[in-house]
């Protein structure tokens, strides 16, 4: 809480004293409302002579009436106005974290527990002020005020008063912060973990299809559900007796004033039309006080994001983490891996073995071997997402860091991620600042054009969730041409073609090449084709570099890589079923 609620209430302290004492005013308003509604009600039945006696009160009565709505609106446009500055501060802190990291979050949460702190956690603190703090500070304004008026008449009515409105405002709230506190985590909980698991099943559907497990998921979806319903039940039950316990202490609070102010008539301190007023007020002054319950008893929910949110917060970058240093422009890039090895954390396997390797500005590298052998290891670190425990890889003389991403490396992986925006937008997410002709001179090298011609709106079509609207092949040549709007010298591509059949395979590998063909492109993948495009193909084998050369070199030494090549040409030349 310190460091996600604390120093945000400091820096708007100001606006929300406003937004209290607009709280009070109204509530205020209100009881005065119906204070004064009270009396004009009891003193028309005595039929006074003098319209006049009552003229006052019923101005009085209307502007307390406005005065409630006005004060209340402004309240809440004030908090609102408040909450939503501290949510902008707030996604900016937490983009601020995360944007250091993206390159690793996916080998360390599921999309959906990412997804789950983004729009929930961040979502669910705005409840703790606008139902937790403003509520309760206004509530104990409202019974400090309410306890001094009556003790201003009769002190020991006045500590009475605070013991029994002590009740709604500190007693009834303890207990249901006590009772209701591993409740309403647990609920939390189970609603992140549905939400995480729909998420992640949504986006993996066609494998759950695929692999017949279907029913399965559903099965799973319903019990989480059930249990989550089985908590909520919990919670609302406590809810119904906590609401009653609230309504019969307020029912004793309109007693005890009814009876106090009898008496205080019958001693002539005040006026038996005043009897009604002070009923009636209650009612206003109970209503401020009632929700204190709620707002207390919400407080775990928020403890629980804050530290959703600062798990994430504290998560360490990998070790040799390097960010600075901006890449220094430039449209060729020789890139040269000096005898590198890595290890992942808690492993004592090294999965890049001492490689080194010289990669010619414009070459075209492919990069083949069996699951498990450091290829795509060796990409991320070609990347800059990770560094190398030994050794260096320069580009240009410098040394590869994170910050080249998008400035000297672009990535085209097997599944880019495409915005349910337009066509355009999701090519310019590559150059922000490129106009309309500039994506469309891409879209054209991606070979687009008659794709786009084709679509109802052009390059401004919706591409709906994920990209759903488009095959993959069209999916992938829109995603290579944000690529191609970086501009980058260097392209790596991670199995970019793989689940593709093989004309289209086949179409978009000579799209990229010939787009992209004053670029180098290092390109991971699990089988041959197109390697005979290639400036050299290199295979990997625990770590380290076991093949390499030119598929012609290749085809006329190498009797394993040409039984290689025939099989996947065989395997490539068979009809897709």
């Amino acid at each position: 809480m310190r460091e996600w609620v604390l120093p945000y209430l400091n820096t708007n302290r100001g606006r929300m004293l406003v937004s209290v004492l607009l709280g009070v005013l109204g509530i205020g308003s209100g009881a005065m409302l119906l204070f004064i509604s009270g009396y004009l009600i009891s003193k028309s039945a005595l039929q006074p002579v003098n319209i006049m006696v009552v003229y006052v009160p019923i101005v009085a009565v209307r502007a307390f009436s406005i005065g409630r709505a006005v004060f209340l609106y402004l309240e809440s446009l004030v908090s609102h106005d408040i909450v939503l500055r501290i949510l902008e501060k707030m996604r900016r802190k937490l983009y601020d974290i995360l944007e250091p990291q993206a390159l690793f979050l996916r080998s360390r949460y599921q999309t959906g527990d990412l997804l789950s702190v983004l729009s929930d956690d961040i979502e669910h603190l705005q409840n703790l002020y606008l139902r937790t703090i403003f509520p309760s500070v206004i509530g104990l304004a409202i019974y400090a005020i309410v306890v001094a008026v009556f003790g201003s008449f009769e002190l020991i009515f006045g500590v009475i008063m605070a013991l029994v409105l002590g009740v709604v405002v500190f007693l009834i709230p303890f207990l249901s912060f006590f009772f209701m506190r591993k409740h309403h985590q647990t609920r939390k909980k189970e609603r992140q973990t549905l939400y995480g698991k729909l998420t992640d099943a949504i986006f993996g559907m066609a494998d759950w299809q695929a692999s017949g497990r279907t029913t399965e998921f559903l099965d799973e979806a319903v019990a989480q559900d059930a249990k989550m319903m089985r908590t909520e039940r919990t919670i609302q039950g406590w809810h119904y007796l906590r609401d009653a316990l609230t309504q019969l202490v307020i029912a004793v609070v309109i007693i005890m004033v009814v009876v106090w102010s009898g008496k205080q008539a019958e001693i002539n301190v005040i006026a038996p039309t005043i009897i009604a007023a002070f009923a009636l007020m209650i009612f206003s002054v109970t209503d401020a006080l009632a929700p204190l319950s709620e707002a207390v008893e919400r407080i775990p929910t928020y403890t629980d994001s804050v530290e959703r949110i600062q798990a994430i917060e504290r998560t360490d970058l990998p070790r040799n983490y390097r960010s600075g240093q901006a890449w220094a422009d430039s449209r060729s890039a020789k890139i040269e891996i000096d005898n590198i090895s890595y290890a992942y954390p808690n492993s004592s396997r090294d999965v890049i073995d001492q490689l080194s390797l010289t990669i010619e500005s414009g070459e075209k590298i492919a990069i083949l071997g069996r699951s498990g052998t450091g290829k795509s290891t060796l990409l991320k670190l070609l990347a800059g997402a990770i560094q190398p425990d030994f050794g260096s890889i320069r580009v240009n003389g410098q040394e590869m860091r994170s910050g080249f991403l998008s400035k000297a490396v672009s990535v085209l992986n097997q599944t880019p991620h495409l915005f349910s925006t337009s066509v355009a937008n999701n090519i310019r997410m590559g150059r922000p600042s490129a106009t309309d002709e500039d994506v469309m001179k891409v879209a054209e090298q991606a070979q687009l054009t008659t794709l786009i011609a084709s679509l109802p709106d052009g390059l401004h079509t919706q591409m709906r969730e994920m990209g759903h609207r488009f095959s993959g092949g069209e999916r992938q040549r829109i995603a290579f041409a944000r690529v191609l709007l970086q501009d980058t010298p260097i392209i790596l591509v991670d199995e970019a073609t793989i689940g593709l059949d093989p004309i289209t395979e086949k179409n978009l590998i000579e799209t990229m090449f010939a787009a992209a063909k004053d670029k180098t492109i290092i390109w991971v993948t699990h089988h041959l084709a197109g390697v005979d495009q290639m400036d050299k193909i290199i295979f990997m084998k625990e770590g380290n570099l076991s093949m390499q050369g030119s598929h012609r070199e290749l085809m006329e030494t190498n009797q394993h890589y040409k039984q290689l090549y025939t099989m996947d040409q065989g395997d490539s030349l068979q009809p897709s079923k």
